[in-house]
């Protein structure tokens, strides 16, 4: 349980392996940085949840997903500037005791997200 988050580049078909993610706690206009981590090859945190139940606190976050470079270090061409460079989620705990579960399908022209499971 806790938060988790799992990145899919929908141009390759393929997990986001390699690509850069920060996690704040915000609160308000101020945001706090948790961690910095890279997605493995299966587009995930290596060490697994990015909180567990004990460090998840109801609160507001934000997952900030480095787009542009993920796709640069690909070898995609993009236009400059990129139509995406980081691409910032801010979500929502209510109830800690769930798991939140933030994925991301993306490609440099679009994303989308949802409460996954």
């Amino acid at each position: 349980m806790g938060l988790s988050t799992h990145v899919l580049d929908t141009m390759h078909g393929c997990p986001a392996a390699g690509m850069q993610v920060a996690l704040y706690a915000t609160e308000g206009a101020d945001s706090r940085l948790i961690k910095r981590f890279v997605l493995n090859a299966d587009g995930r945190h290596e060490a697994g949840p990015l909180l567990d139940n004990h460090s998840l606190q109801a609160g507001t976050y934000r997952l900030v997903f480095e787009v542009k470079a993920y796709f640069v270090s690909r070898g995609v061409a993009l236009p400059e500037p990129a139509f995406l460079d980081a691409v910032s989620l801010d979500f929502g705990i209510a109830d800690v005791s769930q798991h939140y579960h933030v994925p991301l399908l993306v490609s440099p022209w679009s994303y989308s997200t949802y409460r996954g499971s």
